[in-house]
């Protein structure tokens, strides 16, 4: 039996002079978008209460975009035996520490195997709520806590409270260079130009707004906090690179490895067989959607991270830090 869906999103403003097929697949990202696609060409979006069949139309900003569809049951999300590192769990939420090298929810090229997938085998009921509770995300290789619903109620609060910029996450990351301070980066975000699998800074992007503070230097390194306001995609990742400090690790957005001059061989090959973005979600502080109360949750540092830490700050102390910045 098939599953009816309808959704409703409305076109931003920083979407003007999009194509529709392009602006649905930035909108309804639970879907591949071939298969959005499909379904445009099938009279399945509705803007502004008109169907619309041409993938090629142009959007303004403000729409009221409609999409009514079936799924089929074999295209529904199945229940996986995955194991999850669960830090905290009542009635109403869950807070997990997701590892690296684990997507969180399914989409174009990755089907199944992911946290999406090992909530519905971890808490069946979760399948109730739309997708299956999860209020955030995290990108595949970036490591730490999320916060997930296990009711609509909970879910419905939880979304509420991140639009109001009312859940702290803080982060911890390497970023390449030497950062002199801390700061405030507020640059919009969107996707990129050529790029359409990456974000970039851009004038028509949606507003972001990223904290740091330095934690630590090191010779060609910094150990930063985070703290985000808003929560585009690689949003971390974005606001780095465009401070010309990229995250140690992060190929996508720049992240080239820099060697300082006479490290060991050992710490060279350290720094470039690190072979994912240095980002991780330490800290998460929020309202408990049911009862009221604050409630922080925190991860430990990963292990990877670690490592490379304390080869860094162990090479800073061999040679010294150059106060030329």
């Amino acid at each position: 039996m098939a599953q009816q869906i309808e959704l409703t999103q409305t076109v931003q403003d920083s979407q003007l002079g999009q194509r529709l097929d392009q602006a649905i697949a930035e909108m309804f990202t639970d879907f591949s978008r071939s298969r959005l696609k499909e379904w445009l060409l099938a009279g399945k979006v509705s803007m502004d209460g008109q169907v619309v069949t041409k993938p090629r139309t142009k959007v303004m900003g403000g729409e009221v975009i409609v999409l009514q569809a079936e799924l089929e049951d074999e295209e529904r999300w199945e229940a996986q035996d995955i194991p999850l590192n669960i830090v905290y769990e009542d009635d109403d939420i869950m807070v997990i520490n997701k590892p690296r090298d684990f997507v969180v929810h399914p989409g174009a090229g990755t089907p199944d195997g992911t946290v999406l997938n090992a909530l519905l085998h971890h808490y069946p009921d979760i399948a109730e709520v739309p997708r299956a509770g999860i209020v955030h995300r995290l990108d595949k290789d970036t490591t730490g806590l999320m916060v997930v619903a296990k009711t609509v109620r909970s879910q419905t609060r939880l979304v509420r409270a991140l639009q109001k910029r009312k859940i702290t996450r803080e982060y911890e990351a390497i970023a390449i260079g030497r950062m002199t301070a801390g700061g405030r980066v507020e640059e919009p975000i969107g996707r990129h130009s050529t790029k359409r699998t990456l974000m970039a800074v851009t004038p028509t992007g949606k507003p972001a707004v990223t904290h740091y503070r330095v934690a630590e230097h090191f010779r060609e390194h910094t150990r930063i906090r985070l703290r985000l306001e808003t929560g585009r995609t690689h949003q971390i990742r974005v606001h780095m690179a465009y401070l010309q400090h990229p995250l140690l690790g992060d190929i996508a957005y720049g992240g080239r490895a820099r060697i300082p001059r006479e490290a060991s061989v050992e710490v060279t090959e350290m720094i470039r067989q690190f072979d994912r973005q240095a980002l991780h979600a330490a800290m998460l502080r929020f309202e408990h959607p049911v009862t009221g109360e604050e409630v922080e949750f925190h991860a430990p540092i990963p292990d990877d991270m670690v490592v490379m830490t304390e080869a860094l700050r162990a090479d800073t102390e061999l040679h010294g830090l150059n106060d030329e910045f």
